[in-house]
C-alpha cells in the first residue's frame, strides 16, 4: 500500500512538472508573438487613450529617449514610485515619459487628482500584461519599466520599484548626448 502511494505521488510530480512547463512554453511563445523580449517597435505601433478618453499613439514618442512606466493603483510599489518618476521627468527634460496603466481609465483618473505626475498616462487596461511580458516581463509583474534610446530600440528595462538613483544613472547618459 505505502509503495503505491508513493508511485501516485511521483507521477503526480511528474503530471505538475509537466504542465507547469507546457504553461511556461506557451507563455513564451505568446509573448515572443508579439515582439521578440527585449524589442522595443511593437510598442511603438500601439495606440492607448489617456485617461478621458483621447486616442494617443506611442509613435509620437518616437525620436527621444523615452521612459515607458507600467502600473496600477491597487499596486503599492507602484503608487510609491510615481513621485520619482515624476522628479526623474523634470530633472530630465530630454528624456519622454510615459506612464501606462495596467487599469481602468476611471481608477487612473481618480488617482491622479491625489497624486498628480506631470507626464502623460495611458489606459492599457488588463491588455497591459500582454504588452509587458511582449517587452521581455515573462511574468507580467508590475511595476515594469522600461527605458527606450531616441531609435526606438531598448537600453534597459526594470522590474520592480525604480531605485531613483539607478534610473538616474541610466538617464544621465541622454544629458551628454549620448
Amino acid at each position: 500500500m505505502n509503495r503505491r502511494v508513493f508511485l501516485s505521488g511521483v507521477v503526480g510530480v511528474a503530471v505538475m512538472l509537466g504542465g507547469g512547463w507546457l504553461a511556461w512554453q506557451e507563455s513564451a511563445r505568446r509573448a515572443g508573438s508579439t515582439a521578440a523580449p527585449g524589442d522595443g517597435p511593437a510598442l511603438f505601433d500601439l495606440t492607448l487613450p489617456d485617461p478621458g478618453g483621447r486616442a494617443q499613439p506611442l509613435e509620437r514618442y518616437r525620436g527621444r529617449p523615452l521612459v515607458v512606466n507600467f502600473w496600477a493603483t491597487w499596486c503599492a510599489p507602484c503608487v510609491k514610485e510615481m513621485p520619482d518618476l515624476d522628479a526623474l521627468h523634470r530633472r530630465f527634460p530630454k528624456v519622454q515619459f510615459v506612464g501606462i496603466g495596467v487599469d481602468t481609465a476611471e481608477n487612473i483618473t481618480q488617482f491622479i487628482k491625489k497624486v498628480p505626475v506631470a507626464y502623460p498616462l495611458l489606459v492599457a487596461g488588463n491588455d497591459g500584461v500582454d504588452i509587458v511580458r511582449s517587452l521581455g516581463n515573462t511574468s507580467g509583474g508590475l511595476p515594469f519599466t522600461v527605458v527606450f534610446d531616441a531609435d526606438g530600440s531598448v537600453r534597459r528595462t526594470i522590474l520592480g520599484q525604480v531605485a531613483v538613483d539607478d534610473l538616474a544613472a541610466t538617464l544621465s547618459v541622454y544629458d551628454r548626448g549620448i
